[in-house]
């Protein structure tokens, strides 16, 4: 009869952890040098691919704000494709030059 003389307890919810305990996401200085490394160097998209690496593990890890995740992916990805045509980009140019080398002999 005790029981029902007591107020209703509300459902305790799970909350986040406080703002403050959390890094802000750096997604848009990934993207943006994801993007830099596909139009102007590739040094941009190296440090985009090793930021949006590290930056993911720690979302992942629950030590950094998760709302970045889609930018800091996206400018990892931008930086991989980066990093793949420059590398796609010297090997032609390598065997260019070898076989002109080989032609002029």
């Amino acid at each position: 009869m005790a029981e029902i003389n007591q107020p209703p307890t509300a459902p305790t919810v799970a909350q986040p952890p406080a703002q403050g305990a959390l890094k802000p996401h750096r997604g848009g200085v990934v993207l943006t040098l994801g993007i830099l490394g596909l139009v102007l160097c590739v040094i941009c998209g190296i440090i985009a691919w090793v930021m949006g690496k590290n930056d993911l593990r720690e979302i992942d890890a629950g030590t950094m704000d998760p709302a970045g995740r889609g930018l800091t992916n996206a400018g990892k990805i931008c930086g991989m494709i980066s990093v793949i045509l420059a590398c796609a980009g010297f090997a032609i140019w390598l065997l260019v030059v070898i076989i002109a080398a080989v032609a002029a002999a």
